[in-house]
């Protein structure tokens, strides 16, 4: 069947892989604002309840947000920490140059464009970084797991990206992700058909095969063509 839609993961896919120090990163984050002798037991607070409401999502497939990140660690998150956090993540939310050529190719092909995340952000901060990097105009949907009930692999959350987008026949879709496992088995158990971006530090899901393998976004022209 011609492909109608593609949908794209954000992290390590439109936006390229970053090996990030988390713990560093909320250790800067929180210096500003909380007592010298406080913000490293703070910091440490927020990074071990982000990792285990991760843990939580990758177990249950459930999804949850930063505000539970914070309630967890039982920190109050003021407009500053979290305008501070944002500022932090900036330098590794930059999309990938190749996206937007991409992109601009779909929409003359007249392919539907969608996006579907797993996320603990709200929509806002997404939609910030599309529309500084000049994508938006080309996302026909998004969905983020943050304001669903469900994370990827779990069908519901490929159902929302495809209903965001209008589109109602996984045959007719190519998901695009940098994970074996949440992306690529995940599109596949729908009836997607599937491609691994090559490049993030993931654990491996040997069980399910992709239908293509790229290492650069501009290689997935390639693969519609064929199909």
């Amino acid at each position: 069947m011609a492909v109608r839609t593609v949908i794209f993961d954000w992290g390590g896919t439109l936006t390229p892989w970053h090996t990030i120090d988390h713990e560093l990163l909320w250790r800067e984050v929180c210096e500003p604002h909380f007592p010298a002798a406080e913000a490293g037991d703070v910091a440490r607070a927020i990074y071990a309840a982000e990792r285990a409401v991760w843990e939580g999502i990758d177990r249950t497939q459930v999804s949850a947000t930063l505000a539970q990140v914070f309630d967890r660690a039982r920190v109050r998150a003021t407009d500053s920490v979290l305008s501070s956090y944002f500022d932090a993540w900036e330098p590794h939310t930059l999309t990938d140059p190749e996206a937007l050529p991409l992109l601009r190719e779909l929409r003359g092909r007249n392919i539907r464009i969608g996006v579907l995340s797993n996320t603990l952000w709200p929509r806002s901060a997404h939609e910030r970084c599309f529309a500084r990097d000049q994508v938006s105009a080309l996302i026909d949907g998004a969905v983020y797991s943050s304001e669903i009930p469900w994370a990827k692999p779990h069908p519901e959350a490929f159902r929302a990206a495809m209903a965001a987008v209008g589109e109602d026949d996984p045959a007719s879709c190519v998901f695009v992700g940098d994970r074996p496992y949440d992306d690529v088995h995940g599109a596949k158990s729908l009836g997607m058909r599937a491609v691994l971006m090559q490049g993030s530090d993931v654990p491996p899901f040997d069980a399910t095969v992709p239908d293509a393998v790229i290492t650069k976004l501009s290689e997935l022209t390639s693969y519609l063509d064929r199909w």
